[in-house]
């Protein structure tokens, strides 16, 4: 009996060993957690809070006191640093554990040099002799390391980088300037998770980086061309709806996940097909709940009139193919449903593909909702009576994992001078705080032309000074910002002339109940 006694003890501190191990976080672990549809399904574990840094105009102190719409967004450091006779710029200074999960710049003459340094070391592990992220000394790959619409090889223009960069005690990133003081604009935003304390983490290495070469061509070729899954249960609406009418199915019982989707529309022109996409709603509904309210064609990231886009998690293909590779899982029941709001018929295909799905006490809901709002107020960049117009606010925990943001903008300039403030748990201040639309969709310097990434694209763009129809979209990968009771996301009404334009916002995320 004692020697029994003894064997499950020792059985039970064996296994809760197991369980209370904390997974290692390591670059080799987060490239391939970019590639998994499944894992922000779940409230991640190792946990992580997400963060910003930015060269925010540092006169917008507080919503109430001026300087909150301030646009000075260049040139904005944390302090400045005497190294070995140098002056550096301190752009990011974070205690670990974390992660740098995105970095984004752009400058117009770049000469200088960044610098990353990890866990208080005074040798940085990463010198890029320029202010240019394309010059880094690694070969990350294009869906990793991605040069913005603007960019320009010898001079204007900037970049991101996704390359996911763990550290275990401490990461810092400083600007040295080839000029004794800055004249150059300097813009930038870095995105990073803080895992919780007692979290386990590699710090990255050049070294061990280059090692992962077969690892980040892998990782390009998935992000770049991802796989549409074919094999599952199939669900099928393929009819003609009637205006005001609703078509809706049921998917297979039990814990299943939605892992492709994909609509077709039928019209007879371009004009009735963005009206068709406009007036046509998805609606889902998982667990008897409805998590998923949105026109077909928003949905799609594509905003209006169903331009090409090809994203990670969503395609639209030439033909105006719309497909969704969201995973949406549910423990007992779904439907799928279309209502036509418009005032004629719709002929649409919609086919959805489940499989089984391993639910658990960390699973969410995929969440999609739509905003809309007629002539917003765009005031001049000077932020004199600027508004900032919400596209989102959630209740509950979860994961914001992107949106899409479809202008219709009333005037013959730019509108997207205004930057992104996003609030997680009833914060006072924005934990990111950003310097300019098009910044936040991985793009600078007030583009109006089209362009295409895994997770930032810009698939409608009509006219040359921004008139008209213009759409960016992002999703979140490994940037994703958790949040415990709460988010917001706030972006300032700014242009380069006084104006209105009519905006809609599509907000995707993950979610208890």
């Amino acid at each position: 009996m004692r020697n029994l006694i003894k064997g499950i003890l020792i059985v039970l501190l064996v296994f809760g060993g197991l369980i209370g191990r904390a997974q290692t976080v390591t670059t080799a672990s987060l490239l391939k957690e970019m590639t998994d549809f499944n894992t922000v399904t779940y409230w991640p574990e190792p946990y992580y809070s997400a963060g910003m840094a930015s060269s925010y105009d540092r006169l917008s102190i507080s919503p109430d006191k001026p300087g909150w719409f301030a646009n000075g967004d260049k040139s904005q450091f944390i302090r400045v640093e005497q190294n070995e006779g140098r002056k550096e710029y301190v752009m990011l200074d974070e205690k670990g554990p974390g992660a740098l999960v995105r970095f984004w710049i752009t400058t117009f003459k770049r000469a200088g040099k960044l610098r990353i340094y990890f866990d208080n070391n005074s040798t940085p592990e990463i010198l890029i002799p320029s202010y240019d992220l394309m010059k880094i000394d690694l070969k990350p790959g294009p869906a990793l390391l991605i040069p913005h619409s603007s960019y320009q090889p010898l001079e204007k223009g900037g970049s991101t980088l996704y390359l996911p960069m763990p550290y275990a005690k401490h990461c810092k990133v400083t600007w040295e300037d080839a000029e004794p003081e800055i004249k150059e604009p300097r813009y930038y935003q870095i995105n990073f998770r803080k895992y919780a304390p007692n979290t386990t983490v590699r710090t990255f290495s050049l070294k061990e980086t280059r090692n992962l070469a077969g690892l980040m061509e892998k990782v390009n070729t998935q992000l770049l061309n991802p796989v549409n899954i074919t094999k599952g249960k199939q669900s099928l609406i393929n009819q003609t709806i009637l205006p005001k009418q609703m078509a809706s199915v049921n998917l297979p019982k039990g814990s299943n996940a939605v892992k492709f989707l994909s609509i077709e529309v039928s019209s007879k022109d371009n004009s009735s097909l963005e009206k068709l996409l406009r007036s046509t709603i998805l609606k889902i509904k998982f667990d008897g709940e409805e998590s998923v309210k949105c026109p077909i064609g928003d949905f799609s990231g594509s905003g209006v009139g169903g331009k090409p886009l090809q994203s990670w998690y969503r395609t639209v293909t030439a033909e105006g193919k719309i497909i969704s590779r969201w995973t949406m899982p549910y423990q007992k029941s779904a439907t799928i449903s279309l209502e036509n709001q418009g005032d004629e018929s719709v002929s649409i295909t919609l086919k959805a593909i489940s499989q089984p799905y391993s639910w658990n006490s960390n699973s969410m809901y995929f969440n999609a909702s739509w905003k809309f709002t007629e002539k917003v107020p765009i005031k001049n960049w000077d932020g004199t009576g600027a508004i900032e117009w919400q596209l989102s606010k959630i209740k509950g925990k979860g994961i914001f994992l992107g949106d899409s943001f479809a202008v219709f903008n009333h005037m013959h300039t730019w509108y997207g001078e205004g930057d992104q403030k996003l609030y997680v748990d009833a914060e006072t201040f924005p934990s990111e705080f950003g310097t300019g639309a098009e910044d936040y969709y991985n793009t600078s310097w007030a583009p109006v032309v089209l362009y295409q990434s895994p997770f930032a694209n810009a698939p409608r763009a009509d006219k040359e000074d921004s008139y008209g129809h213009n759409t960016f979209t992002r999703t979140r990968n490994l940037d994703g910002v958790t949040f415990n009771t709460d988010f917001k996301y706030d972006l300032e009404m700014l242009g380069w002339a006084d104006g209105e334009a009519d905006c809609a916002a599509t907000t995707y995320w993950y979610a208890f109940r």
